[in-house]
């Protein structure tokens, strides 16, 4: 099971500077046309494969561009013992700072 956070809480967690992980799991090319700063580019079509590149003694907070693909990985990663936090509305409702 995992936990649903806001973009505005989210975006909390990155002013606080507290350590945080974020993964988005859209397409390259989404991901390309901008993305939360620090975030790893990880399609939700690939992650079953690649989750030996995620921490598992690391929340992750996973993102998407509505929340739906966020929360299909979300519970794949959870399923798979991962710590992780779903952005509900996703890049849509997102309105911190953004990376190209």
């Amino acid at each position: 099971m995992y936990e649903e956070w806001t973009p505005e809480e989210v975006e909390q967690r990155i002013r606080s500077h507290a350590p945080v992980s974020i993964i988005d799991v859209r397409e390259p090319f989404e991901f390309a046309e901008g993305h939360i700063p620090g975030a790893k580019n990880i399609s939700v079509n690939k992650i079953q494969n690649r989750l030996d590149e995620i921490n598992k003694n690391q929340e992750h907070i996973i993102v998407c561009h509505s929340g739906s693909r966020s929360g299909v990985a979300s519970a794949i990663l959870s399923a798979s013992g991962f710590k992780v936090k779903n952005m509900v509305g996703g890049m849509m409702n997102w309105h911190g700072p953004i990376e190209f």
